[in-house]
């Protein structure tokens, strides 16, 4: 039996809001970003008392139990590539034949370095990739953290054809600028024409008391944002 663990902030049995279909969700503990608005905050830390040690047999046994009426199996976090050694276990042990329709996937911020991305291809499906800002130093305002990797994730992944959306994260009057978002869609259709991107407009619901009194996105907001991606050649676009 395998010894791999992984450190688990929870579960979501049911979703269709973190890839396609309905899916089982996986939420790791420990993230290296330090998202201003960030929804899970509480598993930004390394460890946690809420956490909870797990082992792929014991994991994949819980998505065995709702197996049939899901499309597939999403590991988020936190970041999920933090523990990727686990993940490619899990992603693995999903791939066995009596569970081998289930699609896997990854949402993350895109930290990590090409040798990860290499490591899970032959059982990644897709991966959704957060751009929280094209402008560096927004980005590091934003995340504590340089988008040069996630820059390079989104390249290699298109490249390996495991890219399955690019998500922005858009709030107004912080990274909506119509140049900024002309000049993230040129760059997006650059590296692939087809991508598919979604607009994800800022709610202040759950958020960090540091972006709580940021202004939300709302219907109009999230259309205009998508106008201007669509202007620079993007097409495949939807907003939440």
């Amino acid at each position: 039996m395998s010894a791999t663990r992984g450190l688990l902030a929870d579960t979501l049995p049911f979703s269709n809001v973190d890839g396609p279909g309905n899916r089982f969700v996986v939420f790791l503990q420990g993230c290296n970003f330090d998202c201003q608005a960030c929804h899970n905050p509480q598993t930004i830390p390394l460890a946690s008392p809420h956490a909870r040690w797990v082992t792929v047999p014991e994991l994949v046994a819980e998505i065995r139990g709702a197996a049939p009426f899901l499309s597939g199996v999403t590991v988020s976090g936190g970041e999920a590539t933090l523990q990727w050694p686990f993940v490619r276990e899990l992603f693995a042990a999903v791939k066995h034949p009596s569970l081998g329709r289930l699609t896997t996937m990854v949402d993350s911020n895109g930290s990590a370095p090409p040798g990860v991305w290499d490591a899970l291809g032959e059982v990644l499906d897709g991966a959704m990739i957060d751009l929280k800002a094209f402008d560096d130093d927004l980005h590091t305002m934003l995340t504590g953290q340089s988008n040069a990797p996630v820059l390079d994730s989104i390249r290699q992944l298109a490249g390996m054809g495991r890219l399955y959306e690019v998500r922005l994260l858009v709030t107004p009057g912080v990274n909506d600028d119509d140049g900024l978002l002309a000049r993230t869609a040129a760059w997006l259709y650059a590296v692939d024409p087809g991508m598919r991107v979604k607009v994800i407009g800022f709610r202040r619901h759950g958020a960090r008391a540091t972006a709580r009194e940021w202004e939300e996105s709302n219907p109009a907001h999230r259309d205009r944002v998508a106008g201007v991606l669509s202007r620079a050649g993007l097409q495949q676009i939807c907003c939440v």
